[in-house]
Protein backbone atom coordinates (compact mmCIF):
# COMPACT_ATOMS: atom_id res chain seq x y z
CA UNK A 1 0.00 0.00 0.00
CA UNK A 2 1.94 3.08 -0.94
CA UNK A 3 0.48 6.43 1.07
CA UNK A 4 -0.08 9.84 -0.15
CA UNK A 5 1.44 12.69 0.22
CA UNK A 6 -1.49 14.12 1.73
CA UNK A 7 -2.56 10.86 3.99
CA UNK A 8 -3.37 12.18 7.42
CA UNK A 9 -3.61 16.16 6.44
CA UNK A 10 -6.11 18.41 5.96
CA UNK A 11 -7.77 18.22 2.63
CA UNK A 12 -6.03 21.05 0.13
CA UNK A 13 -8.13 23.18 -1.74
CA UNK A 14 -6.95 21.19 -5.30
CA UNK A 15 -9.13 18.15 -3.94
CA UNK A 16 -12.54 19.17 -3.21
CA UNK A 17 -15.03 18.66 -5.30
CA UNK A 18 -16.84 21.04 -7.06
CA UNK A 19 -20.68 20.63 -5.91
CA UNK A 20 -22.44 22.69 -8.87
CA UNK A 21 -20.82 20.26 -11.73
CA UNK A 22 -21.52 17.17 -9.74
CA UNK A 23 -25.50 18.29 -9.36
CA UNK A 24 -25.45 19.43 -12.57
CA UNK A 25 -23.93 15.95 -14.44
CA UNK A 26 -26.53 14.29 -11.72
CA UNK A 27 -29.50 15.85 -14.05
CA UNK A 28 -27.92 16.45 -17.40
CA UNK A 29 -25.87 12.76 -17.35
CA UNK A 30 -27.31 9.84 -19.60
CA UNK A 31 -26.22 6.48 -18.72
CA UNK A 32 -26.05 4.02 -21.52
CA UNK A 33 -27.37 0.80 -20.35
CA UNK A 34 -25.15 -1.30 -22.97
CA UNK A 35 -21.65 0.05 -20.75
CA UNK A 36 -20.94 -1.89 -18.07
CA UNK A 37 -19.95 0.48 -16.08
CA UNK A 38 -22.72 2.79 -16.48
CA UNK A 39 -25.06 0.35 -15.39
CA UNK A 40 -27.26 -0.54 -12.37
CA UNK A 41 -25.01 -2.78 -9.85
CA UNK A 42 -25.96 -3.55 -6.82
CA UNK A 43 -22.81 -4.69 -5.02
CA UNK A 44 -23.12 -5.45 -0.37
CA UNK A 45 -24.23 -2.59 0.12
CA UNK A 46 -26.23 -1.02 -2.31
CA UNK A 47 -25.98 0.70 -6.17
CA UNK A 48 -22.68 3.40 -5.69
CA UNK A 49 -21.30 5.57 -8.13
CA UNK A 50 -20.81 8.88 -9.43
CA UNK A 51 -22.52 11.54 -11.53
CA UNK A 52 -19.10 12.40 -13.37
CA UNK A 53 -18.33 8.95 -14.73
CA UNK A 54 -22.42 8.62 -15.27
CA UNK A 55 -22.80 5.60 -13.02
CA UNK A 56 -24.93 7.50 -10.34
CA UNK A 57 -27.09 9.54 -12.40
CA UNK A 58 -30.71 10.48 -12.09
CA UNK A 59 -31.64 8.05 -14.54
CA UNK A 60 -30.55 5.50 -11.82
CA UNK A 61 -32.49 6.52 -9.37
CA UNK A 62 -35.77 6.60 -11.44
CA UNK A 63 -34.95 3.27 -12.75
CA UNK A 64 -34.27 1.75 -9.20
CA UNK A 65 -37.07 3.60 -7.77
CA UNK A 66 -39.80 1.87 -10.33
CA UNK A 67 -37.90 -1.22 -10.08
CA UNK A 68 -38.90 -1.29 -6.13
CA UNK A 69 -42.29 -0.40 -6.77
CA UNK A 70 -42.61 -3.37 -9.13
CA UNK A 71 -41.01 -5.80 -6.24
CA UNK A 72 -43.17 -4.37 -3.75
CA UNK A 73 -45.70 -4.94 -5.72
CA UNK A 74 -44.59 -8.75 -6.98
CA UNK A 75 -44.41 -9.46 -3.09
CA UNK A 76 -47.62 -7.79 -1.92
CA UNK A 77 -45.32 -5.23 0.54
CA UNK A 78 -48.41 -2.60 0.76
CA UNK A 79 -46.89 -0.71 4.25
CA UNK A 80 -45.04 2.40 4.10
CA UNK A 81 -41.95 2.96 3.05
CA UNK A 82 -39.47 4.82 4.95
CA UNK A 83 -37.02 6.79 2.93
CA UNK A 84 -33.66 8.38 4.54
CA UNK A 85 -30.91 10.19 3.04
CA UNK A 86 -27.55 11.20 4.09
CA UNK A 87 -25.58 14.15 3.70
CA UNK A 88 -23.22 13.27 0.54
CA UNK A 89 -24.18 16.27 -1.94
CA UNK A 90 -25.87 13.68 -4.62
CA UNK A 91 -28.50 12.45 -1.69
CA UNK A 92 -30.49 15.39 -1.57
CA UNK A 93 -31.25 15.53 -5.45
CA UNK A 94 -31.64 11.62 -5.35
CA UNK A 95 -34.05 11.62 -2.66
CA UNK A 96 -36.51 14.14 -4.74
CA UNK A 97 -35.96 12.29 -7.66
CA UNK A 98 -36.68 8.97 -6.19
CA UNK A 99 -39.79 10.28 -4.14
CA UNK A 100 -41.31 11.69 -7.56
CA UNK A 101 -41.12 7.72 -8.80
CA UNK A 102 -42.36 6.79 -5.33
CA UNK A 103 -45.31 9.35 -5.28
CA UNK A 104 -46.54 8.17 -8.76
CA UNK A 105 -46.82 4.88 -8.27
CA UNK A 106 -48.88 5.34 -4.89
CA UNK A 107 -46.33 4.30 -2.57
CA UNK A 108 -47.06 5.30 1.28
CA UNK A 109 -43.90 7.33 1.76
CA UNK A 110 -42.42 8.40 4.92
CA UNK A 111 -39.85 11.32 5.05
CA UNK A 112 -38.18 12.94 7.99
CA UNK A 113 -39.16 15.86 9.81
CA UNK A 114 -38.07 18.79 8.64
CA UNK A 115 -36.08 17.25 5.73
CA UNK A 116 -33.06 16.06 8.46
CA UNK A 117 -30.49 13.44 7.76
CA UNK A 118 -31.39 10.30 8.64
CA UNK A 119 -28.93 7.83 9.19
CA UNK A 120 -29.28 4.34 8.31
CA UNK A 121 -29.65 2.96 11.47
CA UNK A 122 -32.80 5.01 12.38
CA UNK A 123 -34.37 3.36 8.72
CA UNK A 124 -33.94 -0.17 10.09
CA UNK A 125 -35.32 0.84 13.43
CA UNK A 126 -38.60 2.23 11.50
CA UNK A 127 -39.05 -0.54 9.90
CA UNK A 128 -38.82 -2.71 12.50
CA UNK A 129 -41.00 -1.07 14.78
CA UNK A 130 -43.84 -0.30 12.48
CA UNK A 131 -43.45 -4.22 11.79
CA UNK A 132 -43.77 -5.10 15.12
CA UNK A 133 -46.49 -7.40 16.02
CA UNK A 134 -47.81 -7.11 12.07
CA UNK A 135 -48.54 -10.06 9.69
CA UNK A 136 -49.67 -7.97 6.60
CA UNK A 137 -48.94 -4.13 5.77
CA UNK A 138 -45.26 -4.29 6.18
CA UNK A 139 -43.24 -2.12 6.01
CA UNK A 140 -39.45 -1.44 4.15
CA UNK A 141 -37.04 1.37 3.73
CA UNK A 142 -34.67 2.90 1.07
CA UNK A 143 -31.57 4.42 2.24
CA UNK A 144 -29.69 7.22 -0.26
CA UNK A 145 -26.26 6.78 0.62
CA UNK A 146 -22.58 5.78 -0.37
CA UNK A 147 -21.80 5.11 3.15
CA UNK A 148 -18.51 6.72 3.60
CA UNK A 149 -17.04 6.70 0.17
CA UNK A 150 -15.67 10.12 -1.48
CA UNK A 151 -18.04 13.18 -1.68
CA UNK A 152 -18.59 12.77 -5.12
CA UNK A 153 -20.06 9.35 -4.54
CA UNK A 154 -23.77 8.61 -4.76
CA UNK A 155 -25.51 5.42 -3.43
CA UNK A 156 -28.71 3.67 -2.98
CA UNK A 157 -29.49 1.25 -0.70
CA UNK A 158 -33.04 -1.39 0.04
CA UNK A 159 -33.93 -2.48 2.56
CA UNK A 160 -36.91 -5.02 2.63
CA UNK A 161 -39.54 -5.85 5.72
CA UNK A 162 -36.80 -7.82 7.95
CA UNK A 163 -34.96 -4.27 8.00
CA UNK A 164 -32.21 -5.27 6.87
CA UNK A 165 -29.97 -5.22 4.05
CA UNK A 166 -31.88 -6.88 1.12
CA UNK A 167 -30.51 -10.18 0.22
CA UNK A 168 -28.69 -11.11 -3.62
CA UNK A 169 -32.25 -12.66 -4.46
CA UNK A 170 -33.79 -9.32 -4.24
CA UNK A 171 -30.81 -6.99 -5.37
CA UNK A 172 -30.30 -9.56 -8.34
CA UNK A 173 -34.13 -9.04 -9.23
CA UNK A 174 -34.29 -5.16 -8.76
CA UNK A 175 -30.79 -4.74 -10.38
CA UNK A 176 -32.32 -6.76 -13.56
CA UNK A 177 -35.52 -4.39 -13.91
CA UNK A 178 -33.99 -1.56 -13.04
CA UNK A 179 -31.42 -1.89 -16.30
CA UNK A 180 -34.54 -3.32 -18.14
CA UNK A 181 -35.60 0.61 -17.90
CA UNK A 182 -32.60 2.07 -18.15
CA UNK A 183 -32.03 -0.03 -21.34
CA UNK A 184 -35.48 1.59 -22.90
CA UNK A 185 -35.01 4.95 -21.96
CA UNK A 186 -37.15 4.97 -18.77
CA UNK A 187 -40.08 3.83 -21.16
CA UNK A 188 -42.45 2.66 -17.89
CA UNK A 189 -41.04 4.57 -15.03
CA UNK A 190 -43.70 6.14 -13.26
CA UNK A 191 -43.06 9.89 -12.41
CA UNK A 192 -44.89 13.22 -11.09
CA UNK A 193 -43.13 16.38 -10.35
CA UNK A 194 -41.56 17.29 -7.04
CA UNK A 195 -44.08 19.60 -5.74
CA UNK A 196 -46.95 16.77 -6.34
CA UNK A 197 -44.75 14.07 -4.84
CA UNK A 198 -44.57 16.07 -1.22
CA UNK A 199 -48.22 17.35 -1.20
CA UNK A 200 -49.05 13.88 -2.51
CA UNK A 201 -51.96 12.11 0.05
CA UNK A 202 -48.88 9.08 0.78
CA UNK A 203 -46.32 11.10 1.34
CA UNK A 204 -46.07 11.84 5.53
CA UNK A 205 -43.39 12.87 7.83
CA UNK A 206 -41.81 10.78 10.28
CA UNK A 207 -39.91 11.80 13.35
CA UNK A 208 -36.94 9.07 12.91
CA UNK A 209 -34.54 11.22 15.19
CA UNK A 210 -36.69 11.51 18.26
CA UNK A 211 -38.08 8.19 17.86
CA UNK A 212 -34.76 6.57 17.48
CA UNK A 213 -33.03 8.94 20.69
CA UNK A 214 -35.70 8.10 22.89
CA UNK A 215 -35.54 4.38 22.46
CA UNK A 216 -32.01 4.01 22.91
CA UNK A 217 -32.38 3.84 26.62
CA UNK A 218 -33.47 0.22 26.12
CA UNK A 219 -29.70 -0.59 24.23
CA UNK A 220 -27.63 1.26 26.11
CA UNK A 221 -26.87 1.60 30.20
CA UNK A 222 -27.15 5.35 30.05
CA UNK A 223 -27.26 5.48 33.99
CA UNK A 224 -23.94 4.29 34.57
CA UNK A 225 -22.79 6.91 31.72
CA UNK A 226 -23.67 9.82 33.40
CA UNK A 227 -22.96 8.45 36.78
CA UNK A 228 -19.08 8.00 36.06
CA UNK A 229 -19.37 11.67 34.90
CA UNK A 230 -17.42 10.63 31.69
CA UNK A 231 -15.79 12.94 29.32
CA UNK A 232 -17.72 12.27 25.94
CA UNK A 233 -16.29 13.72 22.24
CA UNK A 234 -17.88 12.92 18.77
CA UNK A 235 -17.39 13.73 15.49
CA UNK A 236 -20.14 12.91 13.24
CA UNK A 237 -17.65 13.66 10.00
CA UNK A 238 -20.40 15.74 8.16
CA UNK A 239 -22.69 12.96 8.48
CA UNK A 240 -26.52 12.13 8.70
CA UNK A 241 -26.11 11.82 12.64
CA UNK A 242 -25.03 15.46 13.45
CA UNK A 243 -27.97 16.81 15.63
CA UNK A 244 -28.61 12.87 16.88
CA UNK A 245 -25.44 13.17 19.04
CA UNK A 246 -26.98 16.61 20.41
CA UNK A 247 -30.31 15.46 21.22
CA UNK A 248 -28.79 12.29 22.59
CA UNK A 249 -26.67 14.11 25.02
CA UNK A 250 -29.75 16.44 26.04
CA UNK A 251 -32.33 13.99 26.66
CA UNK A 252 -29.58 11.67 28.71
CA UNK A 253 -27.67 14.85 30.50
CA UNK A 254 -24.61 13.31 29.20
CA UNK A 255 -21.58 15.38 29.20
CA UNK A 256 -20.80 14.68 25.56
CA UNK A 257 -19.46 17.39 22.83
CA UNK A 258 -19.87 17.19 19.73
CA UNK A 259 -16.60 18.61 18.07
CA UNK A 260 -17.60 19.41 14.79
CA UNK A 261 -21.65 20.13 14.40
CA UNK A 262 -20.23 21.06 10.23
CA UNK A 263 -22.24 19.35 7.24
CA UNK A 264 -20.51 20.43 3.78
CA UNK A 265 -20.99 18.28 0.76
CA UNK A 266 -17.49 18.77 0.06
CA UNK A 267 -16.32 17.35 3.73
CA UNK A 268 -13.28 19.77 3.24
CA UNK A 269 -12.80 19.45 7.09
CA UNK A 270 -11.40 16.32 6.31
CA UNK A 271 -7.93 14.65 6.86
CA UNK A 272 -6.87 12.64 3.42
CA UNK A 273 -7.21 9.02 3.31
CA UNK A 274 -4.36 7.22 2.89
CA UNK A 275 -4.92 6.90 -0.80
CA UNK A 276 -5.17 10.85 -1.38
CA UNK A 277 -9.19 10.66 -1.17
CA UNK A 278 -11.30 12.42 0.82
CA UNK A 279 -13.30 9.41 2.65
CA UNK A 280 -15.49 9.79 5.53
CA UNK A 281 -13.94 6.25 6.85
CA UNK A 282 -14.14 6.22 11.01
CA UNK A 283 -11.51 3.08 11.25
CA UNK A 284 -8.92 4.67 9.28
CA UNK A 285 -6.39 6.63 11.33
CA UNK A 286 -5.47 8.58 8.04
CA UNK A 287 -8.83 9.87 7.98
CA UNK A 288 -9.37 10.27 11.30
CA UNK A 289 -6.11 12.86 12.62
CA UNK A 290 -9.12 15.34 13.69
CA UNK A 291 -10.53 13.62 16.44
CA UNK A 292 -7.17 11.42 17.68
CA UNK A 293 -5.89 14.63 17.76
CA UNK A 294 -8.61 15.26 20.83
CA UNK A 295 -8.02 11.99 22.30
CA UNK A 296 -6.53 13.99 25.81
CA UNK A 297 -9.90 16.01 26.13
CA UNK A 298 -12.02 13.36 26.44
CA UNK A 299 -12.33 9.70 28.90
CA UNK A 300 -13.53 8.31 25.31
CA UNK A 301 -14.07 9.86 21.38
CA UNK A 302 -16.25 8.61 19.06
CA UNK A 303 -17.11 9.10 15.33
CA UNK A 304 -19.55 7.76 12.71
CA UNK A 305 -19.24 7.80 8.76
CA UNK A 306 -22.10 9.85 6.78
CA UNK A 307 -25.01 7.77 7.17
CA UNK A 308 -24.05 6.55 10.67
CA UNK A 309 -23.49 2.58 10.24
CA UNK A 310 -20.08 2.36 11.11
CA UNK A 311 -17.88 3.47 14.37
CA UNK A 312 -14.58 4.17 14.89
CA UNK A 313 -13.63 4.25 18.64
CA UNK A 314 -10.60 6.74 20.37
CA UNK A 315 -9.27 6.48 23.83
CA UNK A 316 -6.20 8.56 25.28
CA UNK A 317 -4.43 5.24 26.28
CA UNK A 318 -4.77 3.76 22.70
CA UNK A 319 -5.80 6.28 20.58
CA UNK A 320 -7.97 5.06 17.79
CA UNK A 321 -8.57 0.92 17.89
CA UNK A 322 -8.76 -1.17 15.16
CA UNK A 323 -12.11 -2.47 13.87
CA UNK A 324 -11.31 -5.95 14.67
CA UNK A 325 -9.58 -5.12 17.98
CA UNK A 326 -13.14 -3.16 19.40
CA UNK A 327 -15.51 -6.08 17.87
CA UNK A 328 -13.50 -8.67 20.18
CA UNK A 329 -13.57 -6.28 22.80
CA UNK A 330 -17.42 -4.73 22.66
CA UNK A 331 -18.48 -9.06 22.11
CA UNK A 332 -16.43 -9.79 25.16
CA UNK A 333 -18.35 -7.00 27.23
CA UNK A 334 -21.77 -7.72 25.79
CA UNK A 335 -22.44 -11.60 26.72
CA UNK A 336 -21.24 -10.76 30.08
CA UNK A 337 -23.39 -8.01 30.65
CA UNK A 338 -26.61 -8.59 29.01
CA UNK A 339 -28.27 -11.68 31.30
CA UNK A 340 -31.45 -11.09 29.37
CA UNK A 341 -30.21 -12.43 25.96
CA UNK A 342 -31.02 -15.61 24.50
CA UNK A 343 -28.59 -18.43 26.25
CA UNK A 344 -28.08 -19.55 23.00
CA UNK A 345 -27.26 -16.74 21.59
CA UNK A 346 -24.27 -16.52 18.80
CA UNK A 347 -21.84 -14.52 17.79
CA UNK A 348 -22.01 -13.35 14.43
CA UNK A 349 -18.61 -12.31 12.27
CA UNK A 350 -17.59 -11.86 8.85
CA UNK A 351 -14.65 -14.85 7.48
CA UNK A 352 -12.34 -12.72 7.49
CA UNK A 353 -12.63 -10.91 11.04
CA UNK A 354 -10.24 -11.31 13.61
CA UNK A 355 -9.47 -14.92 15.19
CA UNK A 356 -9.05 -13.02 18.22
CA UNK A 357 -13.11 -12.72 17.96
CA UNK A 358 -12.75 -16.86 17.99
CA UNK A 359 -11.09 -16.87 21.34
CA UNK A 360 -13.31 -14.87 22.84
CA UNK A 361 -16.40 -16.57 22.00
CA UNK A 362 -14.83 -20.25 22.63
CA UNK A 363 -13.88 -18.23 26.47
CA UNK A 364 -17.81 -17.30 26.80
CA UNK A 365 -19.31 -20.66 26.00
CA UNK A 366 -21.55 -18.78 22.78
CA UNK A 367 -21.83 -20.50 19.49
CA UNK A 368 -19.75 -18.93 16.26
CA UNK A 369 -21.65 -17.94 13.31
CA UNK A 370 -18.98 -16.90 10.79
CA UNK A 371 -20.52 -15.91 7.19
CA UNK A 372 -19.50 -14.32 4.06
CA UNK A 373 -18.82 -10.61 3.97
CA UNK A 374 -21.63 -8.06 4.00
CA UNK A 375 -24.01 -7.30 6.85
CA UNK A 376 -27.03 -9.44 5.26
CA UNK A 377 -26.07 -12.59 6.71
CA UNK A 378 -26.56 -11.06 10.24
CA UNK A 379 -30.25 -10.09 9.53
CA UNK A 380 -32.25 -12.78 10.38
CA UNK A 381 -30.42 -13.63 13.23
CA UNK A 382 -30.66 -10.12 15.14
CA UNK A 383 -34.12 -10.14 13.85
CA UNK A 384 -35.22 -13.58 15.94
CA UNK A 385 -32.37 -13.25 18.74
CA UNK A 386 -30.75 -15.83 17.37
CA UNK A 387 -27.72 -13.50 17.34
CA UNK A 388 -26.84 -11.35 20.42
CA UNK A 389 -24.42 -9.28 17.79
CA UNK A 390 -22.99 -9.40 14.57
CA UNK A 391 -20.00 -7.21 13.29
CA UNK A 392 -17.66 -7.20 10.32
CA UNK A 393 -14.15 -6.25 9.97
CA UNK A 394 -15.15 -2.71 8.18
CA UNK A 395 -16.51 -1.32 11.79
CA UNK A 396 -20.12 -2.06 11.05
CA UNK A 397 -22.07 -3.77 13.52
CA UNK A 398 -25.48 -4.11 15.60
CA UNK A 399 -26.72 -5.97 18.44
CA UNK A 400 -29.62 -6.49 20.57
CA UNK A 401 -31.60 -4.52 23.37
CA UNK A 402 -31.01 -5.30 26.50
CA UNK A 403 -34.32 -7.32 27.11
CA UNK A 404 -33.01 -9.46 24.26
CA UNK A 405 -34.95 -8.01 21.23
CA UNK A 406 -34.54 -6.92 17.98
CA UNK A 407 -32.81 -3.33 17.78
CA UNK A 408 -31.61 -3.01 14.31
CA UNK A 409 -30.81 -5.66 11.38
CA UNK A 410 -28.71 -3.06 9.73
CA UNK A 411 -25.29 -1.84 10.90
CA UNK A 412 -25.75 0.58 13.42
CA UNK A 413 -22.50 3.35 14.02
CA UNK A 414 -24.06 4.71 17.02
CA UNK A 415 -24.66 1.90 19.30
CA UNK A 416 -21.17 0.66 19.03
CA UNK A 417 -19.63 4.33 20.12
CA UNK A 418 -22.04 4.85 22.97
CA UNK A 419 -21.38 0.95 23.93
CA UNK A 420 -17.80 1.96 24.52
CA UNK A 421 -19.13 4.80 27.09
CA UNK A 422 -20.97 2.50 28.81
CA UNK A 423 -18.33 -0.31 28.85
CA UNK A 424 -15.97 2.52 30.22
CA UNK A 425 -18.33 3.50 32.84
CA UNK A 426 -18.84 0.07 33.87
CA UNK A 427 -15.87 -1.76 34.36
CA UNK A 428 -13.36 1.26 34.94
CA UNK A 429 -11.51 0.33 32.41
CA UNK A 430 -11.23 2.28 28.32
CA UNK A 431 -12.09 -0.50 25.57
CA UNK A 432 -8.22 0.04 24.74
CA UNK A 433 -7.58 -1.00 28.34
CA UNK A 434 -9.89 -4.21 27.66
CA UNK A 435 -7.94 -5.00 24.57
CA UNK A 436 -4.99 -4.98 26.57
CA UNK A 437 -5.76 -7.01 29.52
CA UNK A 438 -7.89 -9.43 26.63
CA UNK A 439 -4.92 -9.84 24.71
CA UNK A 440 -2.67 -10.66 27.46
CA UNK A 441 -5.35 -13.75 28.16
CA UNK A 442 -5.86 -14.88 24.52
CA UNK A 443 -2.89 -13.30 22.50
CA UNK A 444 -2.24 -10.58 20.46
CA UNK A 445 -3.03 -10.59 16.57
CA UNK A 446 -1.05 -9.08 14.27
CA UNK A 447 -3.16 -8.20 10.87
CA UNK A 448 -3.03 -6.88 7.73
CA UNK A 449 -4.64 -6.69 4.18
CA UNK A 450 -2.84 -6.49 0.79
CA UNK A 451 -3.60 -6.50 -3.20
CA UNK A 452 -2.54 -8.72 -5.48
CA UNK A 453 -2.42 -8.46 -9.25
CA UNK A 454 -4.95 -11.19 -10.93
CA UNK A 455 -6.72 -10.84 -14.17
CA UNK A 456 -9.96 -11.22 -14.72
CA UNK A 457 -9.73 -15.32 -15.26
CA UNK A 458 -7.92 -15.56 -12.24
CA UNK A 459 -10.40 -13.88 -10.33
CA UNK A 460 -13.28 -16.19 -11.60
CA UNK A 461 -10.90 -19.07 -11.11
CA UNK A 462 -10.16 -17.67 -7.34
CA UNK A 463 -13.90 -17.31 -6.84
CA UNK A 464 -14.93 -20.90 -7.40
CA UNK A 465 -11.69 -22.76 -6.04
CA UNK A 466 -12.47 -25.52 -3.73
CA UNK A 467 -10.53 -26.81 -1.23
CA UNK A 468 -9.38 -29.98 -2.70
CA UNK A 469 -7.50 -27.85 -5.55
CA UNK A 470 -5.04 -26.59 -2.77
CA UNK A 471 -2.17 -29.01 -2.36
CA UNK A 472 -0.03 -27.42 0.16
CA UNK A 473 -0.51 -28.78 4.07
CA UNK A 474 2.03 -26.37 5.79
CA UNK A 475 1.50 -22.76 5.77
CA UNK A 476 4.38 -20.33 7.60
CA UNK A 477 5.54 -23.36 9.78
CA UNK A 478 2.28 -24.95 10.43
CA UNK A 479 0.01 -27.49 9.67
CA UNK A 480 -3.03 -26.09 7.88
CA UNK A 481 -5.96 -27.26 9.78
CA UNK A 482 -8.88 -26.34 7.71
CA UNK A 483 -9.27 -24.51 3.87
CA UNK A 484 -12.76 -23.15 3.38
CA UNK A 485 -14.60 -21.90 0.43
CA UNK A 486 -17.49 -21.80 2.12
CA UNK A 487 -18.84 -19.61 5.38
CA UNK A 488 -19.02 -22.51 8.14
CA UNK A 489 -21.83 -20.68 10.38
CA UNK A 490 -24.17 -20.82 6.85
CA UNK A 491 -22.43 -22.71 4.14
CA UNK A 492 -22.71 -20.19 1.63
CA UNK A 493 -20.15 -19.22 -1.00
CA UNK A 494 -16.96 -16.78 0.51
CA UNK A 495 -16.82 -16.04 -2.80
CA UNK A 496 -13.01 -17.01 -2.11
CA UNK A 497 -10.50 -19.05 -0.31
CA UNK A 498 -9.64 -19.21 3.88
CA UNK A 499 -6.91 -21.38 5.15
CA UNK A 500 -6.25 -21.52 8.80
CA UNK A 501 -3.69 -22.97 11.14
CA UNK A 502 -3.34 -22.83 14.66
CA UNK A 503 -2.05 -19.65 15.03
CA UNK A 504 -3.22 -18.18 11.61
CA UNK A 505 -4.93 -17.71 9.29
CA UNK A 506 -5.69 -16.26 5.73
CA UNK A 507 -8.67 -15.35 3.30
CA UNK A 508 -8.24 -14.87 -0.17
CA UNK A 509 -10.89 -12.64 -2.39
CA UNK A 510 -11.05 -11.43 -5.61
CA UNK A 511 -11.93 -7.23 -5.81
CA UNK A 512 -15.00 -6.43 -7.33
CA UNK A 513 -14.08 -3.69 -9.23
CA UNK A 514 -10.16 -4.19 -9.99
CA UNK A 515 -7.93 -6.76 -11.12
CA UNK A 516 -6.31 -7.51 -8.37
CA UNK A 517 -7.34 -10.26 -5.57
CA UNK A 518 -6.86 -9.30 -1.79
CA UNK A 519 -5.20 -11.21 0.91
CA UNK A 520 -6.75 -11.16 4.62
CA UNK A 521 -4.24 -12.26 6.98
CA UNK A 522 -3.30 -12.58 10.73
CA UNK A 523 -0.92 -14.32 12.99
CA UNK A 524 -0.99 -14.79 17.07
CA UNK A 525 2.63 -15.32 16.84
CA UNK A 526 4.47 -11.96 15.49
CA UNK A 527 4.72 -9.49 12.90
CA UNK A 528 7.30 -11.70 10.94
CA UNK A 529 5.32 -14.68 11.32
CA UNK A 530 2.72 -12.43 9.55
CA UNK A 531 4.70 -11.39 6.89
CA UNK A 532 6.15 -15.17 5.95
CA UNK A 533 2.15 -15.98 6.10
CA UNK A 534 1.33 -13.30 3.50
CA UNK A 535 4.47 -14.06 1.28
CA UNK A 536 3.11 -18.00 1.28
CA UNK A 537 -0.54 -16.91 0.48
CA UNK A 538 0.09 -14.98 -2.11
CA UNK A 539 2.50 -18.01 -3.74
CA UNK A 540 -0.51 -20.79 -2.67
CA UNK A 541 -3.11 -18.71 -4.30
CA UNK A 542 -1.02 -17.84 -7.55
CA UNK A 543 0.01 -21.39 -8.21
CA UNK A 544 -3.94 -22.38 -7.64
CA UNK A 545 -5.13 -19.83 -10.00
CA UNK A 546 -2.39 -20.41 -12.62
CA UNK A 547 -3.12 -24.00 -12.80
CA UNK A 548 -4.62 -25.07 -16.01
Amino acid sequence: MTLSPFAGKPAPAELLVDIPRLVTAYYTGQPDAAISTQRVAFGTSGHRGSSFDLSFNEWHVLAISQAICLYREAQGIDGPLFVGIDTHALSTPAGASALEVLAANGVTVMIAEGDEYTPTPAISHAILCYNRGRTSGLADGIVITPSHNPPQSGGYKYNPTNGGPADTHITKWIEAKANELLGNKLAGVKRISYEQALKAGTTHRHDYLNTYVADLINVIDFDAIRDAKLRLGVDPLGGAGVRYWSAIAEHYRLDLEVVNKQVDPTFRFMTVDWDGQIRMDPSSSHAMQGLIGLKERFDVAFACDPDHDRHGIVTPSGGLLAPNSYLAVSIDYLFQNRPQWRADAAVGKTVVSSGLIDRVAKRLGRRLYEVPVGFKWFADGLFDGSLGFGGEESAGASFLRKDGGVWSTDKDGLIPALLAAEMTARTGRDPSQAYRALTDELGEPFSVRVDAKANPEQKALLSKLSPDQVTSTQLAGEAIQSILSHAPGNDQAIGGLKVMTENGWFAARPSGTEDIYKIYAESFVSDEHLKQLVAEAQTLVDGAISAK
